[in-house]
């Protein structure tokens, strides 16, 4: 079985350096003050969902880069059944989730609370600002096919 192999549709970064670089400072600061494993996870996860091959290459290769497990990489699509995540990363993944899909009824009470236990306020407006930030760059990257691997 061959994949067919898909051409990136425009190259975002030169056709819009003000958006881009508007972009880059977003997630300079979103990331502040945060865990580096917390950031890897976020971001990989947000990526999954919303299928963005490019931002799942990126990150877990930056995860690895950082010291992240092979297995936990592996096992982040089932982070709930895994076993391998503490209840801080738990709350945070349950919250990416429930921002990046934002189905019927937005982040329920319980997803909220539940980061709010393992995050202070100001720590928890971080992760938001994390979890849309990388949403941000999945909806740039997907539209315009951005290529894994690429710069």
């Amino acid at each position: 079985m061959t994949v067919p192999e898909l051409d990136q549709r425009m190259n975002f970064t030169k056709a819009a350096p003000k958006v881009f670089k508007a972009m880059i400072a977003l997630d300079t600061a979103a990331r502040a003050g945060l865990d580096p494993v917390l950031i890897d996870l976020v971001q990989i996860r947000a990526s999954q969902i919303n299928h963005c091959a490019y931002c799942i290459d990126m990150h877990t290769k930056e995860a690895r880069k950082a010291g992240e497990r092979e297995e936990r990489i592996y096992q982040l699509n089932a982070w709930r059944e895994a076993g391998l995540f503490t209840e801080r990363e738990k709350a945070a993944l349950g919250l990416t989730e429930a921002v990046t899909e934002l189905g019927e009824g937005g982040v329920s009470d319980a997803v909220y609370a539940a980061a709010a236990r393992h995050f202070e306020e100001e720590e928890l407006a971080q992760l938001i600002a994390l979890i849309f930030t990388i949403n941000a760059w999945n909806r740039i990257a997907v539209p315009t096919r951005k290529i894994p691997g690429t710069e």
